[in-house]
């Protein structure tokens, strides 16, 4: 880590002041993404309330919402040059509690409460390696050398595609009506597989690696058409068949990431 990296780095205690920029604050510009950030934190947490009342479309549907701002606060932040190193902590703060603690409190409440000791450990474990996922993308951020990054990849699944892909029995059951997604047997598992795919090492697509062709990118507006209608027609199927989409490709990324390790490395061997 360079020094600088070492400055931003988190403290051993929230009243040491770092050495630079002390008492500026945070610029006008800075202002937006950030609020977008928190709306994000406010969204995932009042899915926690609906779960609480037993409205379970809400609760998914907030959570949801907080993955969609999640999406754009980022990109604002580049859009109007306001990165701060603030607005990448409070993200991670935000995304911890949004996609990490909300997801597993409602599916607990949702299903895994039938199993009271198994179930809030599958809930536990999917908060934790959310927490960890976060913590490991932070401790990378000032190191030079991301194989993934450098790549155009993610390590691991992300973690609001995390929580998306963990309601996706929530999805089928909503769809379907059919108990038997919200077999506790069944969550309980599911969750553990996606957290374990959070903490994993294994290259994930990001969107910066997903760059259709110039001869396809009319198909591809078409087609991001039918997908709002579809969202806005059968939101419930539409988000299943995204997440297992999801899925589908994650073998792809690992053929596409292979191909890439192997033109590095015979590039350094001159092959």
């Amino acid at each position: 880590m360079s020094k600088e990296g070492a400055r931003l780095g988190p403290k051993a205690a929230e009243d040491e002041l770092p050495e630079t920029g002390r008492g500026k604050g945070l610029s006008l510009r800075a202002v937006l993404p950030n609020a977008i950030t928190v709306a994000a934190l406010c969204a995932g947490l009042t899915g926690i309330r609906f779960a609480i009342a037993g409205d379970w479309k809400s609760a998914v549907l907030a959570i949801v919402l907080a993955g969609m701002l999640d999406g754009i606060d980022g990109r604002i932040a580049r859009l109007l040059k306001a990165q701060t190193r603030f607005g990448a902590e409070l993200d991670s703060l935000a995304d911890s509690l949004s996609f990490g603690m909300a997801p597993a409190i409602v599916l607990y409440l949702w299903s895994l409460q039938e199993l009271p000791r198994l179930g809030w450990f599958a809930a536990l474990a999917f908060a934790v390696a959310c927490a960890l996922r976060l913590a490991r993308f932070n401790a990378q951020i000032d190191v030079d050398e991301q194989p993934h990054k450098s790549a155009g990849f993610l390590t691991g699944v992300p973690a609001p595609a995390g929580a998306g892909l963990a309601f996706t029995p929530v999805y089928l059951w909503i769809a379907t009506e059919n108990e038997l997604f919200r077999d506790p047997l069944i969550v309980g598992p599911w969750m553990a597989v996606i957290a374990v795919l959070m903490i994993s090492n294994m290259a994930t697509f990001s969107w910066s690696s997903i760059r259709p062709r110039r001869s396809i990118r009319l198909e591809v507006i078409f087609f991001a058409g039918l997908l709002f209608t579809a969202l806005l027609v059968e939101p419930w199927w539409t988000l299943a068949t995204i997440c297992l989409g999801y899925l589908a490709l994650m073998p792809l990324a690992l053929v596409r990431y292979g191909k890439v390790k192997q033109q590095r490395r015979d590039a350094a061997t001159g092959g």
